[in-house]
Order: C-alpha cells, then sequence, then structure tokens
C-alpha cells in the first residue's frame, strides 16, 4: 500500500488532484537534492519557510529549493516592517511540523501564506507533504481550494 501523509488525507478528503512522490529511500536532505532525488527541475519544486514578524505573526512563504528568501520583499509582500526566520525548535509547536518536513497544507493554524511568482510558470508546483521524505504535486488551481495564497517576487 502506498504511505499517505496527513496531507495526502487532507487532499484525499477535499477531493483534490495531486501527485504523490517519495524520495525516503534515497539520502537526500537539501531541497535541491529533493529535486534531484525525484529527477525534477529545482525550479518547480518548493521549499516550505516560516517566518516571524516584529508584530509576532507568522508567515508561510514557498519559494524553489534552490533560491534564498529574501526577507525584506518577503516583509513587503505581508505588509510587515520586518520579519526573520523562526526558528528550528519553534517550528513543531506553531505548525505541527518538523523541519523537512513543513507543509502549507495542514497547520495548526491558517496563516498567511505567499508563493514565489514563478509557480505560475508552471502546471504544477511539487512541495512538501508534510513528512520528511514525501512531496505533493499539484497546480496552483487545486492548491488554491485547500489554503489560501498570493503570488509575489519574494527572493534574494
Amino acid at each position: 500500500m502506498e504511505y499517505k501523509t496527513n496531507v495526502m488525507r487532507l487532499l484525499d478528503k477535499a477531493k483534490l488532484q495531486y501527485k504523490s512522490h517519495s524520495y525516503a529511500a534515497t539520502d537526500a536532505i537539501s531541497g535541491v537534492e529533493v529535486a534531484a532525488a525525484l529527477n525534477q527541475n529545482p525550479a518547480q519544486v518548493f521549499k516550505t519557510l516560516v517566518t516571524v514578524a516584529k508584530s509576532k505573526k507568522y508567515y508561510v512563504f514557498l519559494i524553489p529549493v534552490a533560491e534564498e528568501l529574501d526577507l525584506k520583499k518577503a516583509a513587503n509582500s505581508v505588509n510587515e516592517k520586518s520579519i526573520e526566520m523562526l526558528k528550528s525548535k519553534d517550528l513543531l509547536s506553531i505548525t505541527g511540523y518538523v523541519h523537512g518536513g513543513c507543509s502549507p497544507i495542514g497547520m495548526k493554524k491558517c496563516l498567511t501564506t505567499t508563493i514565489h511568482e514563478t509557480a505560475a510558470k508552471f502546471n504544477t508546483i511539487i512541495f512538501s507533504a508534510g513528512k520528511i521524505g514525501y512531496q505533493v504535486e499539484m497546480s496552483l488551481e487545486e492548491l488554491k481550494k485547500i489554503i489560501s495564497f498570493s503570488l509575489d517576487d519574494i527572493t534574494v
């Protein structure tokens, strides 16, 4: 039987179309290694980053795995003066996910989410399925049915 993460179960329950990928049998750690293990274009594979603003609000950003989040652009995109990366030790309590297995779907609370604008160039994007070793691939149209997000230029 195919392994299902909570994210996949949420997508199934919502009757959304997605494709699952597993790299659990590899030693891939970084997003670029994951893209290579899945034989996918790194520009189409996105990592989920969680940040905290001076206002103490949390924000989620999805960017291509080979890119780096521009904290100034990211702060501007969510109308904050400044934001910083959430510390790994705080990730589980805020999102319900561990570092390396964080998905924008199924977080403990709905957080404002911004996806890098290049996602619109692809029919589908690939991102964490909420567990290390697993990814889901879906269109932005399908993703919009389960989480709300905006697109913006948020990388260096």
